[in-house]
Order: C-alpha cells, then structure tokens, then sequence
C-alpha cells in the first residue's frame, strides 16, 4: 500500500510523538484502517516532510512519532498567483485543487462584472475553509509540502491594486499575445475571468494595472480550464515542468 501523506497544523520535530488532528486521525484509523507501526509521512506546509510510524492508533485518536526530516517535493521556482473569478459548483474546487497540484503559489477568488456567486459573512468563511482543504488534499495527494495560499475572495480591483508581481497576465479570448520565453520572472499575477469573460471595462482596468493581454491558442477555454492550461505553459517556460 502507498505509504499516506497527511498534513498537519502543529509544528514538526524529528523525535517528537504528535497526537493527530481528528480528522486525520479518523482517516487513518478508520478508513484506511491502519495501526500501530505502520509509516506515514508527515508535512506541515513549511517545506520538508517527515517519513514517521504509527506509535497509538484508536478510531478516533491517533499518535505518530515524528521521523528524520527530508526535502521531499521543492516549491517551484515560479511564484504564481492565481486570481480568478468565483464560478458555481465544483468548478472552483477544480480550479483550486489542480492549481495545486500544478504549483501554483496563491490563490484569490474574486468577485467580477459577470460573476453570479453571492458570498457574504459566515458562507464566504465557511467557503474559505473548506477550498483550503480541498489545497491541502491536493498536498497530501501531489507530493507537495508547500501549501499554497488560498485567500479570501476580494474585489477584482482590489487583488490588481495589490498585486505585486514581476510579471502579470490577463487571458481572454480576444487577445493575440504569447508570453514570451526570455529572462525568467520570479513571480507571475494571472488573471481568469468567469464563465462569459471578463468585461470590456475589467480587461482595460487589468491593462493598466500592467497586465498583458495573453491567449491560449484560437480555441475558447472555459473558465476551469484556462488557468491550468495557462499555469503549466508558464511552469513549462520558468518554472519547474
């Protein structure tokens, strides 16, 4: 059986018995049913992980010694932040668990001209926690120990404002620039607009902001789509793919 990835909150030391969090603790002991002296590895989202054992194993209480620390799966050279506006279903869910997978460095979902998702006070945190789970299962699952951050939604002129990237992207279909394959940036900005792109007026407000107007080819991407394609053609050409 693959050995399990599981992350963890509290701050790992090799040597160390850490008792695991419920939930963690539940998965291992009752869906994966394993026990005393079977190996995880261990990731607290700061880089580097810990292969470690079982020492207690209980179905709802779960103890590990903490293992020698090892590099494991490096962040990317390329710092990529995600903005992307809010979709329905489990379209965002895809969005952030592949961006994950693929490396990206942080995420912000946003609120635009077309975008229909309504998210205020307890359901925009609970929407909060539960895409930084879907980051950090996507962790567990792809090898990575860095977790990505994943932010609370804001206003797309908010996220450009702030945005302090190298180098910044907006796609939409109607555009014709390529990124070009010169000295690597440090840090990309990467803008995906909803389902129905974003609007006239968001497209000149991103342009200037700095951000250039890129295309993914002559087909149109949807909006789950595009942001992948677009983050490993960047991975591809800076990064570490």
């Amino acid at each position: 059986m693959r050995v399990p990835r599981i992350h963890t909150g509290q701050v790992l030391q090799s040597g160390s018995v850490i008792e695991l969090e419920p939930g963690a603790a539940q998965h291992l002991a009752r869906a994966l049913r394993m026990s005393a002296g079977d190996r995880v590895v261990l990731f607290d989202g700061n880089g580097g992980e810990y292969p470690s054992v079982l020492e207690h194993a209980e179905r709802k209480r779960v103890e590990v010694r903490v293992g020698e620390r090892r590099n494991g799966v490096e962040a990317s050279p390329l710092a990529i932040q995600l903005g992307i506006a809010i979709s329905r279903g489990e379209r965002m869910d895809w969005v952030m668990q592949k961006a994950t997978e693929l490396g990206a460095s942080e995420l912000t979902p946003l609120f635009t001209e077309r975008t229909e998702v309504k998210l205020e006070g307890e359901r925009s945190q609970k929407k909060l926690r539960h895409w930084r789970q879907v980051a950090i299962s996507a962790c567990e699952q792809c090898g990575r120990n860095d977790v990505p951050g994943i932010n609370p939604p804001a206003d797309l002129q908010d996220w450009l404002a702030s945005t302090r990237a190298e180098r910044r992207y907006v796609l939409h279909h109607r555009a014709s620039g390529r990124p070009a394959a010169d000295t690597a940036p440090a840090s990309i900005a990467l803008l995906v607009g909803p389902e129905g792109g974003l609007g006239t007026m968001e497209i000149a407000a991103a342009e200037q902001a700095g951000f250039e107007a890129l295309a993914l080819g002559p087909r149109v991407l949807r909006t789950e789509t595009a942001p992948l394609a677009a983050i490993a053609i960047l991975q591809s050409l800076w990064g570490d793919m």
